[in-house]
């Protein structure tokens, strides 16, 4: 472990991997298989050496956060459950949603057995319709492409304790919002929140004082990071995959893709790239990252490679 004039604590993997502190591991290589991305080999040594010492990290934060929420519901003269909500951000591509899945798993597995619930804001998004009323369908991702206030009072519902709190949900397949279905969330003791702009702050509204943001609400966040050179080349492969898979299906949003070569699909995925994941990335991504509890930095092959963990 290095310090330096940071407000980071950098640990190699090794050093990371060290603070396992022997919590066995709970996951079998068939659960890994159901949780990783299209586009990641997720291996037992990788949940092992990263993710056992920092859901091991977060229980402790969580006991404390409970011991502190006990003193506080002495004082007031009254107690209320208030779950612990843990955000992940990161790139398009970064294997974010595979982190969450991952640290779901691991979380509902500690001997305490609570209860996490996992939700993306890619279900906040707002519907196709609106997107193209305002001409805006390509910026899908980008901050104003959100339904926010939708959002923000969701994460609040949550985090005040009520109970069946809906959020809506997104279909990858059609690229939309699925009308007339919820997702519903009951008085988690963890919601793990995942999408691009947990961590943003600045969103629409910059201009307006006393401006509300759903990281006001996270208690612990997490940035996935990666080289941009990477991350270009994971959407590019990831692209080519659900070509030949998820493409295919005459459902799909993107049918009219299956069709093509593979050269043709490698140039419509890198002008994706350039023109919109990576401009959202550099504009609005990017300059969340130092505002995260932890980053995690990736190399080849989707393997953590650093681990910096707030002082």
């Amino acid at each position: 472990m290095t310090n330096n004039i940071s407000p980071y604590m950098q640990f190699s993997r090794q050093e990371w991997a060290a603070l396992r502190n022997a919590i066995p591991m709970t996951l079998t290589q068939d659960d890994l298989a159901s949780l990783q991305g299209i586009n990641e080999g997720l291996s037992v040594e990788e949940v092992s050496d990263i993710y056992l010492p920092l859901s091991r990290l977060i229980n402790y934060y969580i006991t404390a956060n409970i011991s502190r929420q006990a003193v506080l519901g002495q004082f007031l003269g009254k107690t209320q459950k208030v779950p612990y909500v843990i955000g992940i951000a990161g790139s398009v591509a970064v294997g974010k949603s595979t982190t969450a899945r991952v640290m779901q798993a691991l979380l509902t597995r500690w001997p305490e057995h609570r209860k996490v619930a996992l939700v993306t804001t890619d279900g906040f998004l707002y519907p196709n319709r609106v997107l193209e009323s305002r001409g805006i369908m390509n910026k899908k991702g980008f901050p104003q492409s959100y339904d926010t206030k939708k959002l923000l009072k969701f994460v609040a519902d949550v985090k005040s304790g009520q109970s069946h709190v809906e959020a809506p949900i997104y279909s990858h397949l059609i690229y939309d919002i699925i009308d007339d279905n919820q997702l519903m969330i009951d008085c988690p003791d963890i919601l793990i929140l995942e999408g691009l702009n947990v961590l943003q702050g600045t969103v629409n509204h910059s201009q307006q004082n006393n401006r509300v943001f759903v990281s006001d609400y996270v208690d612990f966040s997490i940035f996935v990071d990666a080289d941009t050179n990477l991350l270009h080349q994971w959407y590019v492969n990831r692209f080519l995959k659900f070509r030949a898979g998820a493409f295919s299906d005459p459902n799909s949003y993107f049918h009219h893709y299956a069709k093509l070569t593979e050269e043709e699909a490698i140039n419509i995925a890198n002008n994706i790239w350039h023109d919109i994941n990576e401009k959202n990335l550099v504009e609005n991504i990017l300059p969340t990252r130092e505002r995260a509890n932890l980053i995690l930095t990736k190399g080849e092959g989707h393997k953590i490679k650093n681990v910096y963990l707030r002082k």
